[in-house]
């Protein structure tokens, strides 16, 4: 096994980091009244900052990456790295693994259940970046390799399937609600809401 590779599924960054970096933005961050000239005045002089924070915010997808390890029984089986989902992804995913029935009285299709776990799987596959897709997901080998054991592949969601336990995708999937900037404390807290 590589030194590059730590245990079990890696997910994002440490509590001591987010911790200063939540004291430092606090202690940065203070409060001035201006008039309404003066705040027009702020904003032309940081245009230029606001439209580079803009740009750089909208890379997100391609910027940020995460290495997932599957270790079982202190072997590393595998490793893949996600990306961030944007909010259109995530409902690509769901839209396409929903079976829709129409309703006679409104006259239009309605859902009618999701199928969970083909969900599940698109959302990983999705996530993945075109890299490692190409290399265990959608790689020609892998599927000869496992339809000789008996299981029939025919995508890279079958894949997922088949090689991933259930508590191992679940965690993949907190990995990648977290990437893409679902906060597991703001989830309950829109919940209650």
């Amino acid at each position: 096994m590589s030194k590059d590779f730590t245990r079990g599924v890696t997910v994002g960054e440490g509590n001591a980091v987010k911790e200063e970096t939540q004291v430092t933005a606090q202690q940065a961050v203070k409060e001035y009244e201006t008039s309404e000239e003066d705040t027009r005045a702020l904003i032309r002089a940081n245009e230029e900052d606001f439209i580079q924070g803009l740009i750089d915010a909208a890379e997100f997808a391609s910027e940020e990456t995460q290495r997932i390890e599957i270790i079982r029984e202190g072997r590393l089986y595998f490793a893949f790295n996600i990306r961030p989902l944007s909010s259109e992804e995530y409902e690509k995913c769901r839209k396409k693994h929903t079976k829709y029935v129409r309703n006679k009285q409104l006259g239009m299709k309605m859902p009618e259940d999701t199928n969970r776990v083909k969900y599940q799987s698109e959302i990983i596959y999705a996530a993945t970046v075109d890299e490692d897709k190409e290399k265990l997901w959608d790689n020609r080998k892998v599927w000869n390799a496992l339809n000789a054991k008996k299981d029939r592949i025919m995508n890279g969601l079958d894949v997922i399937e088949y090689t991933l336990k259930a508590g191992e995708k679940d965690r993949i999937l907190e990995a990648i609600d977290k990437l893409s900037g679902y906060e597991s404390s703001n989830l309950e807290e829109v919940a209650k809401n």
